[in-house]
């Protein structure tokens, strides 16, 4: 009924298809999974957030020494974290205060703001000491952390950070463990870069602001024209129908602090700030460095629970076990309560700034974290070099080579020494790459100037003491540049000159002069050895010199028509290597006699340009090629 059709005979050969391999999947595209975990969690609840099967997390379980009777049993946090980096799972830890005893704590606040706006001499006044004098330059570049008693008898934390552009991780450091932030904008000054930098790190950490307009003492001081310029900054201001406090003070006066600390209690008073007192403590690192006869020293601030000496810690991928608790004045203390800055000492090394510690119950506990984290963070490196070579071919045929400088980057505690190679980074250009190959606290050694000698390397010492005669003479021997700074300014100023010097620059061809053309002599009938005949441009330097190694351009009407050396060049029938602006001369090019009166001719000079090093007035640094 015409519903089958007779399919016609084929009588042509299939054709063969070409055989087309499956793309591998690159880890790019597909990230290591993160699930969050807590304290108490079931195997089964672990299960089902890694996407694991019972009797594989079963097994990794047995390794790490705990027993399993059921899926439904819970284990620890710690625990939890082993099992998913055997699986090659990130994790989040969860920190949950359901039913502990909440008590009310001090306020955490973060001083934030552009550079030499005042923010720790504003700091200096509430506390009556003098900081600002001790930094090397008048600035800050350390983030610091102290307790100040006000007048009224409460206690507030505070957290200074450095102004520089160069300093932004440790603002968002700042920004993330706060309560509070107190920006701080110059009268005199108005709102700058890094402040606007500062009020993004406080939103993004979710972060009410207090801003405190400083410098008010000064004849050129205009409170309202800062207060303007943060509404059209999208600061809405108590006064304008927002709910961001403004107090005007002057730090070197003394005016307005009561109207800050009155400020700073009524904003913490209304976030009714309570933390976990009992059980282990949960804190963060602010900052870390080396000290030759203790150590590594980790500055943190407690958010939960209590630090005792003594106990177990992870603090990223380095553990130990607390020797001695300090606070911010040097005395020793047995405990440290939530939202208090203290310095631990019994680290076995030194951990980065912004790391979590993490209290264990064992020394084996604390070894296995460790070494977990420690290969997850050696096969993240590895992925991300892996990455890099993988793009570079594809980018290599865009740019040109660049030359490769490379350096040895030491300094006085780990956040300065992370400030430093981020900024070093931002020096990149299309000329030079700045491979920073090793970075370090503490003082200059043997063996950095061993390393600076195989790769080449140049070593930057950025708060440190000098290097020990030994050092010194060994790097003079090797040949390796030692530069020692005190003051970020300076460190980015010799170092993107020395990038500039490195460079290899652009070859450009630039016009060095420009001549017209008056009129045409013609020598007719010379001898053979002299050539033959040849026409001689009379010529009138209108712009530049013209010079005769360079190469000559001829112009009509507005197009090339040749380019070529120079035969000779004559004023007064004198033979001259160049001719300046106004003068006349005789001009003869090299194998072209094709010449026109109203011609322009061109000098044309080869030159090298250099990239140049910028910096702005907010202080970061860049090098324009």
């Amino acid at each position: 009924k015409g519903k089958f059709v007779k399919k016609a005979n084929k009588t042509q050969p299939p054709v063969e298809a070409r055989y087309v391999p499956t793309p591998k999947q690159d880890a790019k595209t597909h990230p290591a999974r993160t699930i969050e975990i807590f304290e108490g969690m079931t195997i089964a609840e672990l299960a089902k957030r890694s996407g694991r099967s019972f009797s594989s997390i079963q097994e990794i379980l047995v390794n790490v020494g705990e027993k399993v009777n059921a899926e439904f049993d819970a284990i620890s946090i710690d625990v939890a974290e082993l099992v998913a980096m055997e699986m090659g799972v990130n994790v989040r830890r969860l920190h949950s205060n359901e039913g502990a005893k909440l008590e009310p704590r001090p306020a955490v606040v973060t001083v934030m703001g552009h550079v030499d706006h005042g923010k720790t001499s504003l700091l200096d006044a509430l506390r009556q000491t003098s900081v600002a004098s001790m930094e090397a330059g008048g600035i800050t570049q350390h983030l610091g952390a102290f307790i100040v008693n006000m007048p009224s008898g409460a206690s507030i934390t505070f957290l200074d950070t450095p102004g520089h552009a160069a300093f932004s991780a440790m603002r968002a450091r700042g920004a993330a463990v706060t309560d509070i932030v107190v920006l701080v904008v110059a009268a005199d000054d108005g709102v700058m870069p890094q402040t606007l930098e500062a009020m993004s790190h406080a939103k993004e950490a979710n972060v009410p602001i207090v801003v405190a307009i400083n410098k008010c003492d000064k004849p050129a001081a205009d409170p309202e024209k800062v207060k303007v310029q943060l509404c059209s900054e999208g600061l809405t201001l108590e006064e304008m129908g927002g709910d961001v406090q403004v107090v005007e003070v002057s730090a070197t006066q003394k005016i307005g602090l009561d109207k800050l600390e009155e400020a700073l209690l009524l904003q913490a008073e209304l976030m009714d700030l309570k933390a976990r007192i009992d059980g282990p403590a949960h804190a963060y690192v602010v900052e870390a460095r080396l000290d030759r006869g203790r150590g590594a020293l980790v500055t943190a601030i407690v958010r939960s629970g209590t630090l005792v000496c003594s106990q177990y810690i992870v603090v990223g991928a380095e553990w130990g076990r607390i020797r001695v608790i300090r606070d911010m004045l040097g005395k020793v203390s047995n405990v440290a309560g939530p939202a208090m800055p203290v310095e631990i000492e019994g680290m076995k090394g030194l951990p980065m700034a912004g790391d979590e510690i993490t209290v264990v119950e064992s020394e084996e506990r604390a070894r296995m974290l460790s070494a977990g984290r420690r290969k997850r963070l050696e096969e993240n490196r590895l992925k991300m070099i892996s990455q890099g070579r993988v793009d570079t071919p594809e980018t290599a045929e865009e740019t040109f080579e660049r030359a490769e400088m490379s350096i040895v980057v030491k300094a006085d505690v780990q956040g300065t020494v992370q400030a430093v190679t981020d900024a070093l980074k931002s020096l990149n250009s299309p000329q030079v790459f700045v491979n920073v190959v090793h970075t370090g606290v503490g003082p200059v050694s043997q063996s950095d100037v061993d390393l600076a000698q195989a790769c080449g390397a140049c070593i930057v010492g950025f708060n440190i003491k000098s290097p020990v005669n030994s050092v010194t003479l060994a790097a003079k021997r090797s040949n390796v540049k030692i530069r020692q700074h005190r003051v970020i300014y300076h460190l980015l100023e010799d170092l993107g000159n020395l990038i500039v010097d490195k460079a290899p620059g652009v070859s450009e061809t630039l016009v060095a002069g420009e001549a017209q053309v008056l009129s045409i002599f013609e020598l007719k009938g010379r001898s053979k050895s002299k050539g033959d005949d040849v026409k001689i441009a009379g010529c009138r330097i209108t712009d530049g010199r013209l010079t005769k190694s360079s190469t000559m351009r001829l112009l009509r009407s507005g197009e090339v028509v040749f380019e070529g050396p120079c035969a000779s060049l004559k004023r007064e029938k004198q033979d001259v290597e160049a001719v300046a602006k106004g003068y006349e001369c005789g001009l003869i090019i090299q194998d072209y006699d094709d010449i026109q009166i109203g011609d322009i001719i061109q000098c044309l000079e080869l030159v090298n340009r250099k990239p140049k090093f910028v910096s702005s007035e907010s202080g970061a640094v860049r090098i324009e090629c």
